[in-house]
């Protein structure tokens, strides 16, 4: 459902009502008081999956005890176009494609040991290079290390 160009408005009346609704759903904003009928924003803010931004609106007095840097905020009483405004900026925000954290690249001495495990691999074991890879990366998942370290570990027991 679209209403006001954003999908799935509700409105709830208490914070578990939102955590529920929350669990349900791939993200957004929620949008809140200081104080809700079974909890306070903060509690809230923590239990909300890490898909949701919080909107907090509340007195001036109570936004300086604010101390959480996520959560926005808006002083009563609120201006339409602040709100809005505030809105769209969030929106845009949680649409940003999420920057993929960079690959460690590989010294050459680790991707030596990988290589030479592999051949290890394919030598003893009869597999062929891409069967190796996935057994040391099998390995590697399994143990918790790292390619290279698992990699060295084969070349240890082998």
């Amino acid at each position: 459902m679209n209403k006001n160009g954003y999908d799935d408005i509700l409105a709830c009346n208490s914070a578990s009502q939102v955590i529920a609704a929350a669990n349900e759903s791939d993200g957004g904003i929620v949008l809140c008081g200081y104080r809700l009928t079974d909890m306070h924003y903060r509690e809230l803010y923590g239990y909300l999956p890490r898909e949701f931004r919080m909107l907090l609106v509340a007195s001036p007095a109570k936004l300086q005890e604010c101390s959480i840097g996520d959560i926005m905020c808006l002083s009563m009483p609120i201006r339409a176009y602040e709100l809005v405004s505030t809105l769209r900026t969030m929106a845009m925000e949680l649409l940003k494609p999420k920057k993929k954290p960079r690959k460690k690249s590989r010294t050459e001495s680790e991707q030596r040991a990988i290589d030479d495990a592999k051949a290890l691999l394919m030598q003893r074991n009869h597999l062929s290079e891409n069967e190796a890879h996935k057994y040391i990366q099998k390995l590697s998942m399994d143990s918790g290390n790292g390619l290279a370290e698992t990699a060295e570990m084969i070349l240890t027991v082998y």
